[in-house]
């Protein structure tokens, strides 16, 4: 009996051939071509002109699938398991090139990592360091680590989904040591500390301590089901060996800090691996650099984590890079990771990215890259361009990531050319939307990538505000006759404040306007708290000054030139 199934295939194979036939007796004999985008261009470019890649599909090969698919015969698919997890994503190649995103800072809305997530994959990034800190969706006796714009676990979902469709593999970071002031800053917490007074590391002999980062690691790892990495922080553990319970440990142990920072990072990366067969631990090799090889060979590290030598200066001591390598190859470590910076690496408030630091950095690296020839028995992970958005939990905001994009694209083609040389240059502008100009800091035109409008109106209030306000203030009426005393004792000649009222207004109202569409920018990729602290950190003092002065102009206008008043403001 002929089946559905089969009469519908019949019928297809009909319509296809006779497609074939006038496809064939056309006009056009010369080969046409179809462009297939893979981008959807209304999701990812802000602006300007749609640079898509594009698939070329033959005519014959349309048929051919057809024709393959009509013939093909009947086999039952397979049941799908509700809720199996997907294959976990490989990294397309060795070694691999993965962005940091350090969201203990400015962490943007998920919205935006839709957009920049397939601009990093064209860019070259074959994955995404997701350093959560307080904007992972804690719960149970750890809700209270939680930022009151933390992630929903909805979020972290459609953050992975997001991953998965751009390609690009998701390395979380839980810190498990130091750099913890996120979560030893809760009075809760006060008894964990190394130094009772300071919440940057963990005291690693309280029987608590242990169990705190298990429960956190444990959260982030359960919300991680495929990932095949796992960064553990570890790095600048301030205060180790400080608290009593340390120095009773070091006394009866010859004083061995190194051993004691071993023996916490041992326990750690081991609960890591033992919890999920097959994941591998990652931490930054700062503690370890003073530690001997052999030391660390005794405690066994070597078989459980790869080390991250990171170095994020302009004009890096390469062979000093060479030496930990071989250090680290001496100590048994089958791997490494070398982590770079595309911003945050330079000052403690930076808020425009040098542009030829951060090159001279990974032009660097790509030097060492280039020099692994020469430690055969040691595998190159991956490199990590780290862009940090604080220096800690307790410090200001470094450069927006929008303001980083174009270094972020100027480090990514340096590492997938060798060199930031032409074609490069031609690479990222296709992708951007704008030219990089490594001498002048700027990447200029108007840009097609998602956030090139905060980009530009940064570099405005950068380039402007403080400098045109300040000029003002050295007006010649305001410096001698609308001082902060006169202000304070509505104290002013009504003839010298003409002078510069109507100039102070105009460029009052220039800012205000500026400053709300900037503001209006600003809320479209961040929360409230972020928009609240930039603002404070970089342009309130300014329009505050401005302000201040406009308002005293006007009052003290209408007193028409009287005595001193006796009440000061």
């Amino acid at each position: 009996m002929v089946t559905k199934r089969q009469a519908l295939r019949a019928v297809v194979l009909c319509l296809v051939l006779v497609a074939a036939v006038k496809l064939l007796l056309s006009e056009y004999r010369t080969e046409r071509k179809q462009k297939l985008a893979i981008m959807d261009p209304g999701s990812f470019w802000h602006q300007g002109p749609n640079v898509k890649e594009a698939v070329t599909v033959h005519k014959s090969e349309v048929i051919n699938y057809f024709v393959n698919w009509a013939q093909k015969p009947e086999v039952p698919e397979p049941p799908v398991e509700k809720g199996a997890d997907t294959v976990p994503l490989e990294t397309s190649k060795v070694p691999a090139r993965i962005v940091h995103l350090d969201l203990k800072g400015a962490a943007p809305k998920v919205k935006y990592m839709k957009q920049i997530f397939p601009l990093f994959s064209s860019l070259g990034a074959d994955g995404v360091l997701l350093e959560y800190e307080d904007m992972f969706p804690y719960h149970g006796n750890l809700t209270i680590l939680r930022s009151p714009y933390a992630y929903s676990m909805e979020d972290i979902e459609e953050i992975k989904s997001l991953a998965k469709l751009n390609k690009l593999e998701l390395i979380p970071l839980v810190q498990v040591f130091g750099h913890l002031e996120f979560v030893l800053k809760h009075e809760r917490y006060f008894h964990l500390r190394e130094v009772r007074a300071f919440p940057n590391s963990l005291n690693p002999h309280h029987p608590g301590s242990v169990a705190l980062v298990k429960d956190m690691v444990s959260q982030v790892m359960d919300c991680h089901p495929d990932a095949r990495w796992f960064h553990m922080g570890a790095d600048e553990v301030r205060g180790l060996g400080e608290s009593q319970d340390s120095k009773n440990w070091l006394h009866s142990n010859k004083g061995d800090v190194g051993k004691m920072f071993l023996n916490h990072a041992v326990s750690l990366a081991r609960f890591i691996t033992e919890r999920r067969s097959g994941v591998r631990v990652i931490l930054w090799d700062d503690m370890l650099r003073k530690i001997s090889p052999a030391t660390i060979k005794e405690s066994g590290l070597q078989d459980l984590a790869s080390p991250t030598i990171w170095n994020y200066l302009k004009k890096m001591d390469t062979d000093g890079i060479g030496t930990l390598i071989s250090r680290y190859h001496e100590a048994g470590f089958k791997g490494v990771w070398f982590a770079s910076a595309f911003k945050g690496g330079t000052g403690i408030d930076q808020r425009w990215t040098p542009l030829d630091y951060q090159l001279q950095n990974h032009l660097s690296w790509i030097k060492v890259m280039n020099s692994m020839t020469k430690y055969p028995n040691i595998t190159l992970h991956g490199i990590l361009l780290t862009g940090w958005q604080r220096f800690e939990h307790h410090t200001v905001l470094c450069e927006l990531l929008p303001v980083g994009i174009p270094s972020l694209a100027m480090c990514l083609q340096s590492l997938k050319h060798g060199t930031f040389d032409e074609k490069a240059k031609m690479e990222a502008h296709h992708i951007l939307g704008c030219n990089i100009k490594v001498e002048k800091d700027i990447c200029e035109g108007s840009g097609a990538f998602s956030g090139s409008q905060i980009y530009h109106m940064v570099f405005y209030i950068h380039t402007n505000l403080q400098k045109e306000v300040e000029a003002l203030m050295k007006h010649y009426h305001i410096k001698g006759g609308f001082s902060r005393y006169h202000r304070k004792y509505n104290f002013a000649n009504p003839r010298i404040i003409g002078f510069f009222q109507g100039r102070l207004k105009k460029l009052l109202d220039k800012w205000e306007t500026y400053i709300e569409n900037f503001r209006m920018e600003m809320e479209g990729i961040y929360f409230p708290d972020t928009v609240e602290e930039w603002m404070e950190e970089n342009v309130n003092a300014n329009m505050d000054l401005l302000r201040e002065n406009a308002r005293d102009a006007e009052r003290i206008l209408k007193l028409n030139g009287q005595p001193k008043s006796l009440k000061t403001l």
